[in-house]
């Protein structure tokens, strides 16, 4: 069955919708506003079938993410919208965010971001965005891009979520615009929301959200705790890591999972769990010992004094009095010297 391009997840300007029951057994029915996804013609493995748009409310409509620079896309939403309150942006990725100034040309309504570029007004976490007949708040919720934004329809419980969470599979965090641990803190902001559904910016829509941001959250954790099994077999960069970690998934996913990988690490050293060896270019990476580094108090890998960086720093400093030299774990030595001192050699 394919998917279709244009679909509404709750009919006509407003809908009267069953969540569920309550604590009495009575059913939950509340009214929410008109919901609209707009399918944009760019499937492929990370945009999965397309960049959902979603519209929200109506006279006016609030248009959410109005995806790749692609005219005939913007036409069906414009189409679909009319007339457009506001155009707000998850995120600035090119699958999200060109086609809001095409949008805003259509329309005249106001492109509002976290990070605004030219023509394109800020819009902070927290800002309440009101539609014809939907309310939204956006909700700053960084780590797959630091500008990212949800947007919370709270008597509904829609959280729309951008690339923070899919529809299918997982976000991808990639450093260093990436970042797993304020990705981590996004996910409990969101479960905190308690959203029923979650309407994502690719794939289909999440009708149970508290247990798919769950899922999410234990995915994380997971691949931490292999990430660091991985780690017991000795010092790794995150390519040698993917085999062993990835080894059900095909090889050409590999590069990407390897971008993941290196999130994860770079959280673990913030966090002191692991440790950084060698320059960048060939950086590898390492379970903290448990000790600390002499000079500046960072972990430092088993058997060692100093932490990589300081070891780099000493070697580089003026050399110590004649007769000794210094390494870089710290230890003063004293060179062979072929003098005696009372008919003795001295070494």
């Amino acid at each position: 069955m394919g998917f279709p391009r244009v679909a509404i997840s709750t009919q006509g300007s407003q809908a009267t919708v069953r969540w569920g029951k309550d604590a009495t057994g009575s059913a939950i029915i509340r009214d929410v506003p008109r919901i609209l996804r707009v399918l944009a013609p760019n499937p492929g493995p990370f945009t999965l079938q397309g960049t959902n748009t979603w519209i929200v409310g109506a006279r006016p409509s609030l248009v959410i993410d109005p995806g790749p620079d692609d005219p005939e896309h913007v036409r069906e939403v414009h189409r679909e919208s009319e007339p457009v309150g506001a155009i707000l942006l998850t995120h600035h990725h090119p699958d999200h965010a060109p086609g809001a100034a095409l949008l805003a040309d259509r329309s005249g309504a106001p492109v509002l971001a976290y990070r605004p570029v030219e023509n394109e007004r800020k819009l902070a976490g927290g800002a309440i965005v009101p539609g014809g007949d939907a309310i939204l708040r956006a909700v700053h919720t960084p780590g797959h891009t630091p500008d990212h934004l949800v947007f919370f329809e709270r008597e509904s419980g829609a959280l729309f979520t951008g690339d923070a969470v899919l529809g299918q599979g997982t976000s991808m965090i990639d450093p260093p615009e990436g970042e797993m641990a304020a990705y981590m803190r996004s996910l409990s902001i969101m479960l905190s929301l308690a959203p029923r559904v979650i309407f994502p910016g690719h794939g289909p829509a999440v009708w149970s959200a508290v247990e798919k941001l769950r899922e999410y959250v234990d995915h994380r954790k997971d691949r931490e705790k292999q990430v660091l099994a991985e780690l017991e077999e000795g010092p790794r960069t995150a390519e040698e890591l993917v085999p062993g970690i990835y080894s059900d998934y095909p090889q050409e996913l590999y590069p990407a999972a390897a971008r993941s990988v290196l999130a994860h690490l770079l959280k673990l050293a913030r966090e002191g769990r692991v440790t950084r060896i060698g320059r960048p270019v060939e950086e590898r990476f390492a379970l903290a010992s448990g000790a600390s580094c002499e000079r500046c108090g960072r972990p430092v890998v088993p058997g060692s004094r100093l932490c990589d960086r300081c070891g780099v720093a000493a070697l580089q400093e003026a050399p110590p009095a004649t007769g000794r030299t210094r390494e870089a774990g710290g230890d003063a030595h004293i060179r062979p010297s072929s003098e005696t001192t009372d008919g003795r050699d001295s070494t």
